[in-house]
C-alpha cells in the first residue's frame, strides 16, 4: 500500500505541476501580448521591455515547474526518494506555493488559495512519504517496513574529539 500511495501522490503532483506550468505560461503570454499591443508602461518604462520581461518570467516559471514535475515523475517511476538537489528544488516549490497561496487570498480569492494549497499539500506529502526512505530507496536501518528507525542507544555513540 505504501509503494502505491507514494507513486500515486508523486505522479499526481507531477501532472498537476505540468498543468500549472501550462496555465501560467499561457497567462504570461496573454499579459505580454496585452502589454505590447496597448503600449502599456509603468513609470515611463519601455513597453517592449515590459512585454519581453513578462514573456521571460512566464518561461522561467514554466521551466521551474516542469523541472519539479520531472523530478517528481522520476521519483514516482523509480520509487526512490528524491536526491538532495531534487529535495531542495521541491521544498523551494512548496514554500513558493505557500507564499503565493497566502497572497492569492487577498488578490484573487479563496479559489486560488485552495488550488495553491492543494499543490502545496501534494508537494509536502510527496516529500514526507519519501522521507522515511533513504536516498537509495531503502528503509532506514532497524526499520524494515519503512518507518522511522528508533534512535541508537547512548552506549553506541562515540565522541568526535579526544
Amino acid at each position: 500500500m505504501g509503494v502505491v500511495l507514494r507513486r500515486l501522490v508523486a505522479g499526481l503532483a507531477a501532472i498537476v505541476l505540468v498543468a500549472e506550468a501550462a496555465v501560467l505560461v499561457l497567462v504570461h503570454v496573454v499579459l505580454g501580448k496585452t502589454t505590447h499591443n496597448q503600449s502599456m508602461s509603468i513609470a515611463g518604462m519601455d513597453p517592449d521591455v515590459m512585454s519581453t520581461a513578462t514573456y521571460a518570467m512566464g518561461a522561467g516559471i514554466g521551466a521551474f515547474l516542469l523541472l519539479c514535475a520531472v523530478l517528481l515523475a522520476v521519483a514516482a517511476v523509480r520509487d526512490r526518494a528524491p536526491g538532495t538537489f531534487a529535495r531542495v528544488v521541491l521544498v523551494t516549490a512548496a514554500v513558493t506555493h505557500g507564499v503565493l497561496g497566502a497572497l492569492a487570498v487577498g488578490l484573487v480569492g479563496w479559489g486560488a488559495f485552495a488550488v495553491m494549497m492543494l499543490i502545496l499539500c501534494l508537494l509536502v506529502l510527496t516529500l514526507m512519504l519519501y522521507a522515511a526512505r533513504g536516498a537509495d530507496g531503502a528503509a532506514p536501518e532497524g526499520a524494515p517496513d519503512g518507518r522511522d528507525a528508533p534512535p541508537a542507544p547512548l552506549g553506541e555513540l562515540k565522541p568526535t574529539n579526544p
